[in-house]
């Protein structure tokens, strides 16, 4: 995906629920529109923005079913433990592909066109409207966990998220081998995270 598809799909990732009433085009419009006065809030510094979507990317994804539906047919192979330690390796690769893209936004609003419900499944069909024009269509592909819509899956231009990262996954897997993919996504952690360090210590000196 470009820099800008990141992005939007970022701001789509940073939602968080509403009562039980709203349906999910509700929970988007409204809580899209608290990521945007976050992003837009000039008074935040750039670590506490973050931590600040972060927290509601946390309440907005169901990870556990988009962990589920990215591993497809090799997770039915994979003991509890294993299926934990995926979901959260896939939540630490989400949240260094999206969330810190956040910088990068650039007054996207979102304009909502559709929604289908499908007993606890549904679908929202918007238009990213940016500063120059140019619309993107997205697709949020949402499920009802208890009385929240969690957000399982997107869609920009018709390209689903859970589909790309599949098909990789997939692809690793069936030429090398499960711990070779998880061995994969320990190292790109690894290597964020010793990246993030020192930029750490030159902020707080």
């Amino acid at each position: 995906m470009s820099k800008i598809l990141t992005t939007i799909a970022a701001a789509l990732l940073l939602l968080t629920a509403s009562p039980v009433w709203a349906g999910p085009t509700d929970q988007l419009r409204e809580y899209t529109d608290q990521v945007v006065k976050v992003l837009d809030d000039p008074s935040m510094a750039r670590q506490d923005r973050r931590a600040a979507v972060r927290k509601i990317a946390h309440e907005a994804f169901d990870i556990n079913e988009t962990a589920q539906r990215v591993l497809a047919r090799h997770w039915k192979d994979r003991t509890p433990a294993e299926r934990e330690e995926f979901t959260q390796l896939f939540a630490d690769l989400l949240e260094r592909t999206y969330i810190a893209r956040m910088d990068e936004y650039g007054g996207e609003r979102i304009k909502y066109l559709s929604e289908a419900i499908d007993g606890k499944l549904a679908s929202v069909r918007a238009r990213i409207l940016t500063r120059t024009g140019t619309e993107v269509s997205v697709e949020s592909r949402m499920n009802l966990r208890g009385d929240r819509w969690l957000i399982y899956d997107i869609l920009i231009e018709n390209v689903s998220l859970v589909a790309n990262y599949r098909s990789q996954f997939d692809r690793i897997v069936r030429s090398s081998s499960y711990e070779e993919l998880v061995r994969r996504l320990k190292t790109k952690r690894d290597e964020f995270l010793n990246e993030s360090a020192p930029r750490a210590r030159r902020s707080s000196g």
